[in-house]
């Protein structure tokens, strides 16, 4: 994988990557703005946290848009994979459920998903 994460030490970890690797600027982008740091934090928030948070409204609100914008981006991208997953690999609405969703009858999301990364992808 070109883009590589360590954890390097306790809750420490480093990114890597060529510039290659980020061709469109996602990944610095989501660093420089700290949409990445806010969308981790959320992800490793606590049950706790979530049901009585203590952060001020404007963090709260900064952390919920960075963490649904990095969501939507990584929906559009899992949507485009699913389409490189059918048309290069030839892989069955079955086993692409059974791989996303670990249930094999969500089939018919895996469709949603693939019409969507067509769209996506202008065909």
């Amino acid at each position: 994988m070109p883009v590589t994460v360590n954890r390097t030490e306790g809750c420490r970890a480093e990114i890597t990557w060529e510039p290659q690797d980020d061709m469109q600027g996602y990944l610095v982008q989501s660093i420089d703005n700290e949409r990445l740091a806010y969308a981790l934090e959320s992800l490793g928030a606590s049950q706790a946290g979530l049901n009585e948070p203590t952060a001020s409204e404007d963090y709260a609100l900064s952390q919920a848009s960075a963490t649904a914008y990095l969501a939507q981006l990584l929906e559009r991208r899992a949507a485009v994979q699913v389409v490189q997953l059918r048309e290069h690999y030839g892989l069955s609405w079955r086993r692409i459920a059974v791989h996303l969703f670990d249930d094999a009858a969500k089939q018919s999301s895996v469709r949603r998903m693939y019409e969507a990364g067509r769209r996506h992808l202008g065909t």
